[in-house]
């Protein structure tokens, strides 16, 4: 089963593309919480695990935690990461 990392340095609208932001900036929220995206990967159908404890390396200030997917097998991590950023600003809204 591919497991599958997502970040959120990946979804955040006060990062640049070269410090870890994944999405266009009109998908990006700011300050995305791993409890967020665990929420937004269920939304989508796919199994999320919340480790708090880990931090990106391009961001060493700030242990934000990370977000282990499972079963997503059928999509690519692009694909994954841009459909959970659309999910987290929907339920923000």
């Amino acid at each position: 089963m591919v497991e599958n990392v997502i970040w959120p340095a990946y979804l955040d609208a006060d990062l640049s593309r070269s410090d870890g932001r994944r999405v266009s900036q009109d998908l990006a929220v700011e300050e995305p919480t791993v409890d967020e995206i665990a929420k937004a990967v269920q939304q989508i159908g796919y199994d999320a695990t919340i480790e708090r404890d880990k931090a990106y390396s391009r961001e060493n200030w700030a242990d934000r935690g990370r977000v282990v997917v499972r079963g997503a097998d059928d999509s690519t991590k692009n694909d994954l990461v841009q459909a959970v950023a659309a999910y987290v600003v929907a339920m923000r809204e």
